[in-house]
Order: C-alpha cells, then structure tokens, then sequence
C-alpha cells in the first residue's frame, strides 16, 4: 500500500517536477544571493565584540554494527573578542569545561574529576586551531567563530544556492546551501537587523558514508554580562592535573 501510494503521487507530481527541474538548470550554481547572505552574517558575526549562545549539536556516527547512531551534546559558549573563550559543554560525546583566557587553555573533565591546561596563542582564531592540531580538541560550529571567515568559508565553492524559508527555534530564517569538494554546508540566517546563525550543518562528502554535524543556535546575547575571571579556570578540591594527549604531526612522505 505504501509503494503505491508512493508510485501514484510521484504520477501527479510529474508535470511540476519537470518544470522545477528546467528552472533549477537554467538558475547558475553560484546564486549571488546566497553568497550574499551568508556575506552579510559573517559581517554581523565580525562586529560583535562579545556574545552568548546556547547550542546543541548532533552528530552523525557509525555504531560498530555499521549503522548511523545520533550523538547529542549541549554547551554554552561565551566569547570575548580577541583573545577568550568559555564553553561549558554536557551530554552523550563530553561533560566538560573549556576556558581560554588569552595565554592558556584549560580542559576540566568534572566526571572523572581531572583537568588539562597547556600554553595558548593569542587569539580565538588561533587558540582553535591549535587546541584541533595540538591536543585535539574540537570545538563544534567553531568555522563561525572566526573573524574575516567568509572567504575561507566560500573557497572552492561549487555551488551555493536559497533552499528557502525555514523557522528554527521559532525565528524566520533564510535557509542557504553550499558545496566544495569533500563537503557540503548548509546555514539558516536569521531575517531582520540581527542575521544571526541559527542552525549550520555541515556534511561529508568525500567519505563513503557521508556524515553530517549538525548544530542548533539558541538564545543570543550580544551583551552578557562578562568577567574577565569567568574565563580562567580555579580547580575545585580534589581533583588531579593531568597531560593532555597530543596530536602527533603526520609523518612525511616520500623521500
């Protein structure tokens, strides 16, 4: 009953498919608007000096007997522009407390009651890559985090494209796609003076299983109350610095 269900409503459908498909075709597979608005959220991004949100991730993973398994994580995340970071992240992947305050990241691991701290760059920008490269941390939706990212962000785009409107968490949204080799990204922009975020989902493509990090955007605040000391972080009675586990640099090819 349901295969021919299926099979009479694509029957219906085939007239408006065809024209779809002929407009899609003759529509470029950069769409400026879509470069456009994502110009314009990164812009809006770039002049906030500090901000909150509240996020929610799900991520994509292969459970050991080869199905997709879902792995959700929640966290709060504080900015200080140039140079501090909190995030305070609970769930299925971690329970942890990330801080940077400018000179040293820190790793605090309430469960098992340790915490890691090593020696950081300067900046936001460049403390993420270090903690992903370093110690391996990775800070999800982290690719909007980046001051002046939009370029980095549109190199090698094959296609960029206005899906439509969408509501995520309530807020009108414009829903944009992009493509580049070995990944797909897909970003909901808030309408109105204030083009936040509000989902951003990212897919590989280059895997044989294309797996997807999808991230929610909750709660913003361009003005939260912060202090400097949030940012560092005091280990509580009874619990043990330990190492971080670094990254080895891959090995050289060749010759």
């Amino acid at each position: 009953r349901w295969i021919a269900t299926t099979w009479f409503t694509a029957a219906v459908l085939a007239l408006p498919v065809v024209v779809c498909t002929d407009a899609r075709a003759q529509s470029p597979a950069v769409d400026p608007a879509a470069v456009q608005r994502l110009k314009q959220m990164f812009e809006f991004m770039d002049g906030l000096q500090q901000f909150s949100v509240q996020t929610h991730n799900v991520v994509e993973d292969l459970h050991v007997s080869g199905h997709r398994v879902d792995k959700d994580m929640s966290a709060t995340v504080t900015v200080k522009r140039p140079n501090k970071l909190r995030a305070v992240r609970s769930g299925e992947l971690a329970e942890q407390r990330f801080y940077y305050d400018g000179k040293t990241l820190m790793l605090y691991n309430p469960r098992d009651k340790v915490y890691a701290t090593e020696a950081a760059p300067p900046t936001v920008e460049k403390m993420i890559d270090f903690a992903r490269e370093t110690v391996g941390v990775v800070l999800p939706s982290a690719d909007l985090l980046y001051r002046n990212a939009f370029p980095l962000m549109m190199q090698d785009v094959k296609l960029a494209a206005v899906v439509g409107k969408a509501m995520i968490g309530g807020v009108k949204c414009d829903h944009l796609l992009f493509s580049r080799p070995g990944a797909d990204f897909q970003v909901w922009v808030a309408e109105g003076k204030q083009p936040f975020p509000c989902k951003y989902v990212v897919t590989e493509t280059g895997t044989p299983a294309p797996l997807s990090i999808a991230t929610v955007f909750s709660d913003w605040k361009t003005r939260p109350a912060v202090d400097d000391a949030q940012f560092t972080f005091v280990p509580p009675k009874g619990t043990e610095k330990i190492r971080f586990l670094l990254v080895e640099p891959p090995r050289p090819t060749g010759r």
